[in-house]
């Protein structure tokens, strides 16, 4: 098993636009043993449709990036409690990154909060793949918004001192093996 010295070199993000492949390949890792989060877009989504909430992204932007936010802080404080490596399907850069995109403000507690919990300096980034890009109901972006999304979160993550790893558009298994190995955690 790696040793980490330090939280922020366990914690993996795998960020870039919406239908990219990130959730599947977190759902990867998991299925591998590695502890790992839930996105927090949709987790907040479905969660507001559940109750009939008002804080999503087709109603109130700005309720749904703090919601994000908030979503995001509760993930890092619960990967703190885990043992070894832990993937996070997105993170909080991706909160700044969707308000910019959306052309809102970005709370200075929210900047300086993402600079204070840091993840790993290489951050795996799912490059816009249109063969395997779709919406859903929670999932309600065009494919130009996914592309300039991915091009924001790439934007944002570097601004944020971080080194981008582009994940190659291959097959789930192939993607598992490309990240475990740039992560130091292939067997």
């Amino acid at each position: 098993m790696k040793v980490f010295d330090m939280d922020s070199d366990r914690f993996f993000v795998l960020t870039g636009g919406p239908g990219a492949g990130k959730t599947t390949l977190v759902e990867a890792l998991r299925a591998r043993g590695f502890a790992a989060t839930e996105e927090a877009g949709r987790g907040v989504i479905r969660e507001e449709m559940e109750t009939g909430g008002d804080a999503l992204p087709w109603i109130d932007r700005q309720r749904f990036a703090e919601r994000m936010f908030e979503w995001e802080l509760s993930s890092y404080r619960q990967a703190e409690r885990e043992a070894g490596a832990v993937f996070f399907d997105r993170g909080l850069p991706d909160t700044l990154g969707y308000l910019t995109l959306e052309g809102l403000p970005v709370p200075p507690w929210m900047e300086e909060e993402a600079w204070r919990l840091r993840y790993h300096a290489r951050v795996f980034a799912a490059p816009p793949w249109k063969e395997i890009y779709g919406v859903d109901e929670e999932r309600r972006q065009s494919w130009q918004v996914a592309v300039r999304t991915y091009e924001v979160m790439v934007r944002t993550y570097t601004d944020f001192g971080y080194d981008l790893v582009e994940l190659p558009r291959a097959a789930v298994e192939q993607r598992l093996a490309f990240v475990l190995k740039e992560a130091g955690l292939a067997e």
